[in-house]
């Protein structure tokens, strides 16, 4: 259950900026769809454009990563991160966008990889060998 009210299409209507944030959203991704992410930040009009603005910025328009990469590194970090909405929407979207089940579950696989050699890691304490260091 949400912790904030999510706001519906008319309530969103009724406040300028959210109307805005939403109109651009529909425009942008081509769909009716407002997701519940957004309603639920539709609560803080400035955090919901600051958010939407920084998202499109990274996720949209012209980028060096394809977009099915884009939202394949983004399950990835929700993962580490724990948030299930994240590894719903961005698996959907992965999806969408001609991820395979294949690529799903080789994905799948580098990130339980990643989480266990990281932990490993960690416990462990290792110095980083001075061949990796990455020099700008």
């Amino acid at each position: 259950m949400a912790t904030v009210k999510l706001l519906s299409d008319a309530e969103a209507d009724a406040i300028p900026a959210v109307k805005a944030v939403f109109d651009d959203i529909r425009a942008t991704r081509k769909t009716d769809f407002i997701n519940n992410f957004w309603r639920g930040l539709a609560n803080d009009p400035v955090t919901l454009k600051r958010t939407w603005e920084s998202l499109k910025a990274v996720m949209t328009g012209d980028t060096a990563l394809p977009p099915m990469v884009q939202e394949m590194i983004y399950i990835a970090v929700s993962t580490a991160n724990g948030c299930n909405y994240c590894i719903h929407s961005h698996t959907a979207a992965a999806k969408a966008k001609g991820m395979s089940d294949a690529q799903h579950a080789e994905l799948l696989a580098v990130i339980g990889l990643a989480a266990q050699t990281n932990h490993l890691v960690t416990a462990m304490q290792l110095p980083v060998d001075p061949a990796f260091l990455v020099e700008s």
